[in-house]
C-alpha cells in the first residue's frame, strides 16, 4: 500500500480529535475509510484533495457519538462538526462545504459517485470497509495493510451496536436510509415509517 495519511497540522489535529472523542472503534474505521476511498481514487484515477478526504473521512461517524448527537439525522451532525472544525482551521468555506456535503451524503447510495472527488470517495470508502461493496476492486496485499495500521476485531457486531447506540434515540430521521434497517433488527418496537403509507396517509384528498 502506498497510501500516504496526510501529515499536516490540520489532518494531525483531526486524527487526535476524533481518536480522543469517538474511541477506538470509530477512529480505527474512519482511518480505513480514508485508506480505502483513497486506494479507490487511486484505482480509478480520481485526483483527490488528501487531506480534504482525510478530514472528511475521520468526521463522517462523529454524529453517532454521545455529546455530538442531535435530533437530526447523524450524519448531519456529522458534516456539521467537519465544517465547524475546518472553517475553524481557516480553512477556506468552499473545501469546508466540500466536507460537510462528504459526511452528510455518505449513506445516500447512488449521489455522491457524481460529486466532488472527495463526496464519492468518502462514500466508496464507507461502502468498502462496511458493506464491502467493491472488496475485490483492491489487492489482498492492500487490504492486509490498511487493516493491519487499524484494525477491525469483531467489526461487523460492534459497528452495528454503534450506529444503534447513536440513533435509537431519534427513531424518526432514519425514515427514507439505510439506518432504519438498523432500528428494525436492533431495537424492539421500532415501527419503521412507510413511504406509501405516509403518501396514501397525507391529509390530500386525492
Amino acid at each position: 500500500m502506498t497510501i500516504e495519511v496526510p501529515d499536516s497540522a490540520l489532518a494531525r489535529e483531526a486524527a487526535e480529535y476524533v481518536r480522543d472523542t469517538a474511541g477506538p472503534l470509530l477512529y480505527d474505521h474512519s482511518s480505513r475509510v480514508y485508506l480505502f476511498g483513497a486506494l479507490q481514487g487511486r484505482r480509478r484515477g480520481i485526483a483527490f484533495d488528501a487531506e480534504l478526504l482525510y478530514v472528511a473521512a475521520l468526521f463522517h461517524d462523529l454524529g453517532l457519538v454521545e455529546g455530538h448527537r442531535t435530533d437530526r439525522r447523524f450524519e448531519l451532525d456529522g458534516a456539521d462538526e467537519a465544517r465547524r472544525f475546518l472553517l475553524d482551521h481557516d480553512v477556506d468555506a468552499d473545501r469546508a462545504r466540500i466536507a460537510w456535503t462528504a459526511v452528510a451524503l455518505h449513506t445516500t447510495p447512488g449521489i455522491p459517485s457524481h460529486m466532488e472527488p472527495e463526496v464519492a470517495l468518502v462514500t466508496a470508502g464507507v461502502e468498502y470497509d462496511v458493506l464491502g461493496i467493491g472488496y475485490g476492486d483492491l489487492s489482498e496485499e492492500d487490504r492486509a495493510a490498511v487493516v493491519a495500521a487499524h484494525p477491525r476485531p469483531d467489526f461487523k457486531r460492534r459497528i452495528l451496536a454503534a450506529f444503534t447506540e447513536g440513533i435509537r434515540d431519534r427513531p424518526d430521521t432514519t425514515f427514507g436510509n439505510v439506518k432504519a434497517d438498523v432500528l428494525a433488527r436492533f431495537v424492539p418496537g421500532f415501527e419503521r415509517t412507510d413511504f406509501v403509507t405516509t403518501i396514501l396517509d397525507s391529509p390530500w384528498e386525492d
